[in-house]
Order: C-alpha cells, then sequence, then structure tokens
C-alpha cells in the first residue's frame, strides 16, 4: 500500500511541474495584418502582411504597396512588431534543470575526447527553464554538451515538443572542442604566485589533439574490422556534413587552432568565445571563420582592457567584415538564455544598427548553425517560426509577447514564471 501511495504522489508531483501542452499543427491559415514587420536581414515592413499556412510562410508583404488578400484566421496588429523567433547557440538547456542539484545536471559526461556524446537523446522537452524561454522570444537553440577537450556532438532543437525526437530541427549538427589554453595560473594554495605564465604542457595538449583527430581521418578510410564510437562520430568533420566548434579565447589560441584544424583537413569552423577576436579579424575573415562572441555582460577579463570590450567587441568583428552570433555560455547560463534579445539590445546600444544587432541572433545565428534555409528570417518559404511584440523585441521594458508561432503552431506563453507573476500581481493590486 505504501508503495502504491509513493508511486501516486511521484506521477501527481511529475505532472505538476510538467510543462505546457505542446500546441497542435497548424489547421488553418493565419494572416497577420498591420504589424512593423522585422524581417531578420536587415529590411523593415512597415503596415506588413504576413500570412502562413502548413507551417510556412506563403506571403509577406507591405500592406500599402503590395496588398494580399487575408486569408483564414486574421490577427490584427496594428502598431506591434513581429520578428523571427530568436534564437540561442551553445546552450544547455534542457540538459540542466537545476545547476545546485547533481541529479538534474546532465551536460557532461566521464571522459576527455568524447565526440560520440549526443546531447540529442539527454534533451528534456518538458524542462521548466526550456519553457521559460520562449515568452521572450528564444524559440530555437542549440543543445550543446559541456566536459573534457572533446565535449560531443550538439543537436538544434525547437522549444515547444513533447520529447527529443519531435524537438529536433537539427541532428548532430557539430562536435565541440576546448582547445588547451597557452597560460596557466599559479596555484596559490601550494604557495605559488597567482600570476598567469606559459603552459608547459600547451603543445602536448595541442599533438594529444593532433592524434585523435589523424586517427579518426584514417579510420574512415579503412574498413574497421571492430567499431570505434569516438572516431565514428568525427567523420561528419571531414566530409563537411558538421562543423567544429573551437572554444578558444587569446590570439595565440585562436591561430593555432584555425591553422592546425584546417592542416588536418577540417576546413567548417565556428570559433566559440574569442575574446581577443577583434585583434585578428581580418585573420578570420581571409579563413571564413565565425564567431559566436562570449556573453556581452560581463568585464573585461584584463586590467588594462577598455570597459566596454565585452559590450562592443561584436560591433569590432562586425565592422570588420566577420560573420557573428551572440551566445550565452558561463555561469547560469541556462536561465541567462532568456536574456539574448537584451544582449543583442547591449552590442545596438555599443553603435551597432539595431537591424544589424538584431541578425547576431536570427539569421546570423542561423547561417552559423546551417538552418538559415528556414529560420532566422521572415521570407516565403521559410518556417514561420516568430512571434509579435508589443514593442522593440530587444529591450527588456517593451519585449512583451502576444503571440509566438513555432512551425505555424500557436504555442502557450505561459510558463511558472508568468504563473507567479499572475498571483503576486493579484495580491498587490488588492492592496
Amino acid at each position: 500500500m505504501k508503495s502504491i501511495l509513493k508511486i501516486t504522489i511521484f506521477f501527481i508531483g511529475f505532472f505538476a511541474i510538467a510543462q505546457q501542452t505542446p500546441a497542435p499543427i497548424q489547421s488553418e491559415v493565419i494572416t497577420i495584418v498591420g504589424a512593423t514587420a522585422h524581417i531578420g536581414n536587415g529590411t523593415v515592413i512597415e503596415n506588413s502582411v504576413i500570412i502562413f499556412e502548413n507551417g510556412k510562410i506563403t506571403a509577406i508583404g507591405d500592406e500599402n504597396k503590395t496588398p494580399v488578400k487575408d486569408q483564414g484566421q486574421v490577427i490584427y496588429a496594428k502598431g506591434k512588431h513581429i520578428y523571427p523567433g530568436f534564437i540561442a547557440p551553445n546552450t544547455t538547456l534542457g540538459l540542466v534543470e537545476i545547476d545546485a542539484v547533481r541529479p538534474t545536471r546532465d551536460q557532461d559526461e566521464l571522459g576527455d575526447m568524447i565526440p560520440n556524446v549526443r546531447s540529442l537523446i539527454a534533451y528534456n522537452a518538458e524542462s521548466k527553464v526550456v519553457e521559460s524561454m520562449r515568452p521572450n522570444g528564444v524559440l530555437i537553440g542549440q543543445i550543446t554538451p559541456r566536459g573534457g577537450t572533446i565535449s560531443g556532438t550538439s543537436s538544434i532543437v525547437q522549444f515547444d515538443a513533447w520529447n527529443w525526437e519531435d524537438a529536433a530541427v537539427k541532428v548532430d549538427d557539430g562536435i565541440h572542442l576546448h582547445w588547451p589554453s597557452s597560460y596557466s595560473q599559479g596555484r596559490w594554495w601550494l604557495g605559488e604566485s597567482s600570476a598567469y605564465k606559459p603552459n608547459k604542457k600547451y603543445q602536448e595538449r595541442i599533438n594529444k589533439i593532433k592524434s585523435f583527430i589523424l586517427n579518426s581521418k584514417s579510420y574512415g578510410k579503412a574498413t574497421p574490422k571492430t567499431q570505434n564510437e569516438s572516431f565514428k562520430a568525427m567523420q561528419g568533420l571531414f566530409n563537411g556534413s558538421q562543423k567544429m566548434y573551437v572554444y578558444a579565447d587569446s590570439e595565440k589560441e585562436i591561430i593555432d587552432a584555425v591553422t592546425t584544424l584546417k592542416e588536418l583537413g577540417i576546413n567548417q569552423l565556428v570559433l566559440v568565445g574569442a575574446y581577443e577576436a577583434y585583434k585578428i579579424a581580418n585573420f578570420l575573415k581571409t579563413n571564413t571563420i565565425s564567431v559566436l562572441i562570449q556573453r556581452v555582460h560581463t568585464t573585461p577579463d584584463g586590467d588594462d582592457e577598455d570597459y566596454d570590450l565585452p559590450y562592443k567587441l561584436a560591433k569590432l568583428l562586425v565592422d570588420a567584415g566577420v560573420l557573428v552570433a551572440l551566445q550565452t555560455s558561463g555561469q547560469m547560463s541556462g536561465m541567462n538564455t532568456r536574456n539574448l534579445p537584451f544582449y543583442a539590445g547591449q552590442v545596438a546600444a555599443q553603435g551597432l544598427d539595431k537591424e544589424i544587432a538584431l541578425q547576431l541572433i536570427t539569421l546570423n545565428a542561423a547561417k552559423i548553425l546551417g538552418i538559415d534555409s528556414d529560420y532566422g528570417t521572415l521570407e516565403v518559404g521559410k518556417s514561420a517560426t516568430l512571434f509579435i511584440s508589443e514593442g522593440d523585441a530587444l529591450d527588456m521594458r517593451t519585449n512583451i509577447l502576444i503571440k509566438a508561432f513555432i512551425d505555424g503552431r500557436d504555442i502557450s506563453l505561459e510558463t511558472h514564471q508568468t504563473e507567479l507573476w499572475n498571483r503576486y500581481s493579484e495580491k498587490f493590486n488588492n492592496k
């Protein structure tokens, strides 16, 4: 009897914390009329008309210049703004629920070279943290493993699904490599100086990476007698079907990583973090390297650097012609992902045109992740993954969503946070 009671309590608790039920497939044509449409590629259409059917945009234009007959369900959005769904690269959403509770953390595995670890199968589509992204317009993310030198394989998902199979937008899009640091810090707890000094094992660690990649490459050219899952997982890097995401910050490390990996035959490279990338922007442009820069809302790494360097890093790279997108990795990265649009707003405040800043979380992110044929902009033939906001979506004061769609499905914007807001706003309104 006690066992039955425990099971009953478990299921009651489980369903009490479950996410909102995913929206059904789009069943009728939807027309949105009158809003200012931010296309995501720098273009803005005032008094727009957007029509979508079966999850795809079928028409878009200026209501005054190219009249389009309203179809199906009509949403009048005069004075409001429409945006493509924001895209969050390099996030652990769905892999970590509560940072302080170990059983809810599934972002890394034991091992140093583990490209065969797939983040997708660990993704929790019912995460309450994932659910809380949607009211800010963050509708798509790259779910990325952590730990080790080669952490594993990421996948891209949309944030309204029953399970990871339903959520998947692009499966196994890339491998994540943490390049070794060329400097190390003294261990003060052992009486060593805490100052930075050259890392004596830097080249040794690079050689280990090179050896693993070369063995993987050779494995793909032969007919192995036994399967090696780690080597097998690396093959997409050599045929161009996958990208390698390289985590490196200093000028030397970036140059060493790009040069070494290209010599080994890996040409689809994306830098992650890239703190000193602005110093070698021409090198990156020449080698067609795109960048997912570190979190915007942070402090400078060095005492002698500009206080606003993290804020303006994106603009420095964009002005130099480098393809850039924003990401939110770092402390409490999952929860901070909901601030992605406001990071873009901060970049705009540093002088980058606001529509270009928008591209850093829409079209540019889609290009880097390889999903720009379907997502990232509001264009005919692309997915109807978009939302309507009361005002400027890059401003936390006016980013108030009234509708959001993923692949044309009218998704819920209710979360645990909105429930609490409604509860306590009533409390204080009654006083």
